[in-house]
This record gives C-alpha cells, sequence and structure tokens, in this order.
C-alpha cells in the first residue's frame, strides 16, 4: 500500500492550494452528473453524497466511518443528516484541515482499524481509498488478490449482517498498456507517458484490473447491491477542477510559487508538476487505460 509519506506526498503537498481552490471541505474524489453536466461542480458533487447516503440508508443517528476521508466532504454532507461520522486518512495535512472545521478525523490507516477502536458501524464508505491499496511492488509479487481480500474481510468485522459499504474507485481499463513500457521517458503524447505521470502524482499505488477484481474479492463477505461506471462523469469533474486550481489569487500563486525549490531537491516531484500543465487522470480515462465505478455492496 501507499506509505503515509507516499500519500503525505500527493495530498499534504496540495493542501493548502486545494483548500483555496476547492473550499475548507471541498471533495477530490469524482462527482455525479449522470449525464447533466449543465450541473456546477458542487451540485454533482452534492448529487453523489447523496446517492451515497441514501445506498447506505444513511439517517438520525446512523454510525458512519469514513475511509480515506479527504478534506471531509462527505463527512460534512452526512453531518447535515444528522449522523455520528467518524473519518480516517493518512494525510496529516487533510486531517489537520478537517479537525479545524469540526470534524472528527483520525491519521490512520483504514486497513487496521478494528471493532476495539470505535466499535461497529452501521454504514462504510471509502471515496477513492482502494486505489491506493495495492503497491506495484505488491502487484508484482502477486499479491494483489489478497490484499484486496484482507481489506474486506477487515470491513466485515466492523459491520452487521446487513450492513452496507460504499466504495468508489479508479480501475485500469481495455486499452491499458503493458507495465514494461510504462516510463516517463516515452514519447509524450503516448499512453505509456501518460500512465507514467500517474504514477509520478500518485506514488506507492496501483489501481484493481476493472471491477471484476474488486468484486471478486469482496466475496463471499460481501453481495454486490449496484454498479455503475463514473468514467463520463469523472472526464468532467477533472475539467471543472483544472478551472478551480487556475484561477488566481495571491495566495494560492505564492503557495505555488513556495514549491518550486521541491524541483531542485526532489525528482518525483518533477512528475507531479507535470500534471498541473495536463491532466494524466483525464487523459487516461478519455483513452479508456482507465476507468472509474462505484459500487454498494451488503455484508451477508
Amino acid at each position: 500500500m501507499a506509505s503515509q509519506k507516499d500519500l503525505d506526498f500527493t495530498y499534504s503537498t496540495i493542501d493548502k492550494i486545494f483548500r483555496l481552490s476547492m473550499g475548507e471541505t471541498g471533495d477530490y474524489s469524482g462527482a455525479m452528473y449522470n449525464g447533466d453536466f449543465s450541473l456546477t461542480l458542487e451540485e454533482a458533487q452534492r448529487q453523489k453524497h447523496q446517492f451515497i447516503a441514501d445506498s447506505l440508508s444513511i439517517g438520525p443517528g446512523s454510525k458512519v466511518l469514513d475511509m480515506g476521508c479527504g478534506w471531509g466532504p462527505f463527512l460534512t454532507y452526512i453531518k447535515g443528516r444528522g449522523a455520528d461520522g467518524r473519518g480516517v486518512t493518512l494525510s496529516q495535512g487533510q486531517a489537520a484541515a478537517c479537525q479545524r472545521n469540526g470534524l472528527r478525523v483520525d491519521v490512520k490507516d483504514c486497513r487496521t482499524i478494528r471493532p476495539t477502536d470505535y466499535g461497529r458501524f452501521d454504514a462504510i464508505t471509502c471515496i477513492g481509498g482502494m486505489e491506493h491499496f495495492c503497491s506495484i511492488e505488491q502487484w508484482q509479487a502477486g499479491q494483489q488478490d489478497a490484499v484486496y481480500a484482507d481489506f474486506f474481510q477487515h470491513v466485515a468485522d466492523l459491520l452487521p449482517v446487513g450492513g452496507r459499504f460504499y466504495m468508489q474507485t479508479m480501475v485500469f481499463s481495455k486499452n491499458m498498456p503493458p507495465f514494461e513500457r510504462i516510463r516517463l521517458d516515452a514519447d509524450p503524447d503516448s499512453d505509456a507517458y501518460y500512465m507514467a505521470l500517474m504514477v509520478a502524482e500518485f506514488p506507492g499505488s496501483w489501481l484493481p484490473y476493472g471491477p471484476e477484481q474488486v468484486i471478486r474479492n469482496a466475496e463471499p463477505k460481501f453481495k454486490l447491491i449496484s454498479k455503475s461506471s463514473g468514467r463520463l462523469d469523472y472526464i468532467e469533474t477533472i475539467g471543472q477542477w483544472r478551472k478551480r486550481f487556475r484561477a488566481f489569487s495571491l495566495e494560492k500563486y505564492l503557495t505555488y510559487a513556495s514549491l518550486l525549490p521541491q524541483l531542485l531537491i526532489n525528482p518525483a516531484f518533477r512528475g507531479l508538476i507535470a500534471t498541473f500543465r495536463k491532466s494524466p487522470n483525464r487523459v487516461c480515462f478519455e483513452r479508456e487505460l482507465m476507468d472509474h465505478y462505484r459500487l454498494v455492496f451488503e455484508k451477508v
């Protein structure tokens, strides 16, 4: 799995920039337009939050765990529905921001949570977390299925029978290039180059091979309730994010400037900077190197 250092590199590095661009509890996962791209980004994110909460029957008094909670957008939404939400993240920057905004969030690896930590929950979400659960090295060692099966076992331990779990995750899709071709020195318009930028943006992370791998490893602890692709929604989401990140504010651009010395000392940072010029995520979705799925499970 991506380490705390890996995730802090990706998420804590952009913490202030993100909050200046998206708001204190902005959402950094794919929104839900359902084909209506006239919606604002905020409307589409709220539509996603409502879909998740309705799918998990979250209401007043529901005890909910949000794994990999980001800057707390879903926790903020369910707080408005009267739920008792708790979040965990491996990013120090995200956790500090959430705590400043009155959310109960700990810096903790969600895979290590046991009932003795917080008790059991009525519902659990993992909105983008599975993307970081398996490293390239684990995949190369043939351990990817075992990583996911172990995760689902621990999620099951935190839920009663009939309790529901929502997750959304990027996955590799039909045009994914062979691993040996994925290099930052590949042709700069090639599929291999854009996948290499993805690896640079999210060090320590390797995606599932389609929703089928995820669903297979959820069994026999969970049955699938619903499955839908959010690939086109994510393409639109990324476009909206990029407008927000580029919108000028003096404080934000001074923060950008403060990060430039990292270019001289951190090779991985140069890969991250490249993603600001052109979004590898968006290109990978457009070329169907990657897809994005929303999955609702129920413990059996």
